[in-house]
C-alpha cells in the first residue's frame, strides 16, 4: 500500500477513520468515559454515528481510500479521533504517546492495523516522552511544528527529532498556552489549520507571538477565526488538497473568508460527533497518504 503524508494540504489518497460504534464501546460506559474525558454532554449515539457516516462519504467522494479502523481493548469514545495516536511520514508510522491517560492504549492498536494495511512502524515515543498527533502541524514536507503543552512535552519532541532524522530539516516546538487547564484537549491544531502552503486558518489569540511572526515571515496569509466561531471548531478545517477544505457546518464568517481566499468549502454537521468531543474533521481522519504539495 502506497503511504506518506508529510503534509497537511496535498491531495488526500488513503486515510483511515473509525466508526463510532467501535470506538463507544459498552453503551453502558458511555456516560462514566464523558466524566473522565470532559466532555459538556454525552453524545446521542444514534446522530454521532449519522454525522460521521456523512463525513466520511464527503471524504471519499473526492477520490480518498477510506480504510476502517477496528474496535481495540482499552480504547473508548476519544478513539474515534484516530489522528492523535500516529503520524505517518515518508519512512512509516511513528506511534505516539498519549498525554491523556485515557487513551493510553490506542497508539499500539492503531499500529497494530496499520501493519496490516502494509505501513511499517519507523519508530516510538517512549518513556516520560509525551506526543500526540494533533500537535503536529506539517509547515512543509521538511518542516514540522509542534506544540509544546499538555498534550505533548519538551521530550516528546526531543523523541520526535531523533526518529524523523534526516526526513526533516526543522523541528519547531511551539509553546502553547494553559487556555482552559490540563483537563480540556488544546493541541497546537486547536488553533491553526493549513489549507494551502501558503494559507491558514488560524485563532490569533492562542497563538504565540514569535510562532505567529514566523509563519507570517514564510509567506503564509492568514484566515482569522472569530471569537464567537472557536468554540464550534471553526479553527479545525480538514484539507482534502489545496484549497480544497472541510470544516463543521456552523462557521458562517470563517467559511466566508475561506472562500474568499479562493478555497472551495464543504460543511457536515458536527454537533454530536464534533463539538461534544472538541475535535473536528481533522481530528476524525489519520491520513496515511497526501500527495506531496506543491
Amino acid at each position: 500500500m502506497s503511504y506518506g503524508a508529510q503534509s497537511m494540504t496535498g491531495e488526500l489518497k488513503g486515510v483511515i477513520v473509525k466508526r463510532p460504534a467501535e470506538a463507544y464501546g459498552d453503551r453502558a460506559q458511555v456516560a462514566a468515559q464523558c466524566r473522565a474525558l470532559n466532555y459538556p454532554a454525552e453524545p446521542d449515539f444514534e446522530r454521532a454515528a449519522a454525522q460521521h457516516a456523512a463525513f466520511v462519504r464527503l471524504v471519499a467522494q473526492f477520490g480518498a481510500e477510506v480504510c476502517y479502523a477496528p474496535a481495540a481493548p482499552g480504547a473508548g469514545l476519544d478513539s474515534v479521533y484516530v489522528h492523535d495516536p500516529v503520524i505517518v511520514t515518508q519512512r512509516g508510522v511513528v506511534l505516539g504517546n498519549m498525554g491523556k491517560a485515557a487513551r493510553q492504549a490506542e497508539p499500539a492498536a492503531l499500529a497494530d492495523y496499520m501493519r496490516s494495511l502494509g505501513l511499517p512502524v519507523l519508530g516510538a515515543i517512549t518513556g516520560a516522552g509525551r506526543l500526540e498527533g494533533g500537535d503536529l502541524v506539517w509547515v512543509d514536507a521538511r518542516t514540522v511544528a509542534v506544540g509544546e503543552g499538555y498534550r505533548t512535552n519538551a521530550e516528546g519532541i526531543r523523541q520526535l527529532r531523533a526518529v524523523l532524522g534526516d526526513l526533516v530539516d526543522e523541528v519547531l516546538a511551539v509553546p502553547l498556552p494553559h487556555w482552559t487547564g490540563p483537563q480540556d484537549c488544546l493541541h497546537l491544531q486547536s488553533n491553526i489549520s493549513l489549507v494551502d502552503r501558503d494559507l491558514a486558518v488560524v485563532y490569533s489569540r492562542l497563538l504565540t507571538v514569535p510562532f505567529r511572526q514566523w509563519l507570517l515571515a514564510r509567506g503564509l496569509q492568514f484566515v482569522e477565526v472569530p471569537d464567537e466561531e472557536y468554540e464550534t471548531l471553526a479553527c479545525n478545517v480538514l484539507a482534502l488538497g489545496p484549497r480544497q477544505c472541510v470544516m463543521v457546518a456552523g462557521n458562517p464568517v470563517t467559511q466566508a473568508r475561506l472562500e474568499a481566499a479562493g478555497a472551495r468549502v464543504w460543511t457536515f454537521p458536527g454537533d454530536e460527533i464534533c463539538l461534544k468531543g472538541a475535535g473536528g474533521p481533522t481530528c476524525l481522519t489519520r491520513p496515511f497518504w497526501r500527495e506531496a504539495a506543491g
